[in-house]
């Protein structure tokens, strides 16, 4: 079977690279003839359709209807680049606003396989504003909770691209695809044809993953799984401990209220309601923050590693940036059953980590999804280039979406709870802490030398803001420690 992006495979080639043996229903909107030479009187269209026609055998440059991929029923549409360059006329918006309305009509996921060359230029206004047609139908869908997922081959430019494909929920792209606002026709001369690339739309965080043609079928089933639709999300509950090493579960791990876990300097070691004693409680403030800190404990990949069969990330802000320090995605349990994933691996949150993070949050809110969050972050990055970036307001979205959420939220603060950059991804009234973890208004040395305090008072400092775990239980911030 040819690849989907090598000599511009055609609409049935790419659809047939997805569904393969289960096949493909096409459908096809009632025919609305078109005035000679289309709406403006373009001398010569109607010859060059029927030219396209004839080496195509498509009559539009989208093909749509309903389809099996992997094991999930969706509709899909497809793109003919060979009939005038996938272009956008009046009867491809017909097509596209049928295809968004047999989604909606059979609650189906709509994934589109886009190669287009913009809209025609043969119709004048009449194409150009096919693409608020596109806009409405997609936030019609959007609305009904129905995920939507693009797959971006060569090319995929101007109105399509800003459509329905970086319209989509998720945007995956076949390697080398030419990916872009600009087609490369209309783009300044010494314009970096990498920025316009698959893979520079990847490093700007507007496409969420390259995916090569072999292995886009598998890719696109295990979204549609993680995607839904959905009803009724149970919640996400907090995923097993591991050992300081990361390799292991600890035993008798509970994600009830803690058990005898005590409040003073002496704690000791903690119990769970489900289970017996682990790993010992700080004694001391100072102490918590140094296991919190301590690079040999269990980071955020360990976490997920254990708690997923299968990760599919969300890769970054939509707005030209991203923060490898931000995990974002949805992954599906050895059960089979989709929760989004924020997770901060240790690092300062950048403002690109944040716009993420609520991009995730509203994604799965929106399709029934628990959310899982895991907290360890010193606090947001705090540098000119942050502020520049715009680190208040992403940190307020992200607390937004939080509270907006009408899914499960469940948080697991795994090691430093630096301030407010930790708090936009804690749940309220959902939130449970490991022993190796802490949580401040402000880091200890911060808050010392804001106080005039000498660093010798750091540790001091660290008790009177009663930052342990076994205190943000007592205080109420948290539910349960986790071993």
């Amino acid at each position: 079977m040819p690849d989907a992006n090598s000599a511009r495979a055609t609409a049935r080639e790419a659809i047939a690279l997805l569904t393969g043996a289960a096949g493909f229903t096409e459908h096809r909107p009632p025919p609305r003839p078109l005035p000679p030479d289309g709406p403006l009187g373009w001398a010569g269209y109607d010859a060059a359709r029927e030219r396209a026609s004839a080496r195509t055998g498509e009559e539009e440059s989208v093909v749509y209807g309903t389809g099996v991929v992997g094991d999930r029923p969706c509709a899909l549409l497809s793109f003919e680049f060979g009939f005038l360059g996938g272009s956008l006329g009046r009867n491809t918006g017909d097509r596209l606003a049928a295809a968004y309305e047999l989604a909606l009509t059979r609650r189906l996921p709509l994934l589109a396989l886009v190669a287009t060359g913009g809209s025609r230029m043969q119709e004048g206004m009449v194409a150009l504003t096919q693409l608020q047609r596109v806009a409405a139908a997609s936030t019609r869908l959007r609305a009904a909770g129905l995920p939507q997922i693009a797959v971006v081959r060569d090319p995929t430019t101007g109105g399509g691209w800003a459509t329905v494909g970086a319209g989509a929920d998720v945007v995956l792209a076949l390697p080398g695809a030419q990916v872009g606002f600009a087609g490369s026709r209309v783009r300044p001369p010494d314009a970096d044809p990498y920025a316009y690339s698959a893979e520079g739309q990847f490093a700007a965080g507007q496409v969420d993953a390259v995916v090569p043609a072999d292995e886009l079928a598998a890719t696109v089933t295990q979204w549609l799984r993680a995607l839904g639709p959905h009803e009724d999300p149970p919640a996400a509950p907090v995923p097993r401990a591991l050992s300081a090493a990361g390799a292991e579960p600890t035993a008798g791990v509970g994600t009830g209220s803690t058990a005898g876990a005590g409040t003073g300097a002496g704690a000791g070691t903690k119990s769970t309601a489900g289970g017996g004693a682990v790993a010992p409680l700080p004694e001391t403030g100072r102490e918590a923050v140094a296991r919190a800190r301590d690079p040999r404990r269990p980071r955020a990949e360990a976490y997920l590693a254990d708690y997923f069969a299968v990760r599919l990330p969300l890769h970054g802000d939509r707005s030209g940036a991203t923060d490898p320090g931000l995990l974002c995605g949805l992954g599906l349990r050895a059960d089979g059953q989709p929760v989004a994933y924020v997770a901060q691996c240790g690092t300062p949150t950048r403002p690109a980590g944040y716009r993420a993070a609520a991009r995730t949050i509203r994604l799965a809110d929106r399709l029934g999804v628990p959310v899982l969050t895991l907290v360890d972050t010193p606090g947001a990055a705090n540098d000119a280039e942050a502020e520049r970036a715009g680190a208040g307001a992403a940190i307020a979205d992200t607390f937004a979406a939080i509270a907006a959420a009408r899914v499960p939220v469940t948080t697991l603060v795994i090691g430093e709870g630096g301030s407010g950059g930790a708090l936009a991804l804690a749940a309220p009234d959902n939130t449970h802490v490991t022993v190796d973890s802490y949580f401040s208004v402000i880091a200890p040395e911060l808050a010392a030398a804001i106080l005039k305090r000498p660093p010798s008072e750091t540790g001091a400092t660290a008790d009177q803001l009663r930052l342990r775990p076994q205190d943000l239980v007592e205080l109420g911030f948290a539910l349960s420690i986790v071993g």
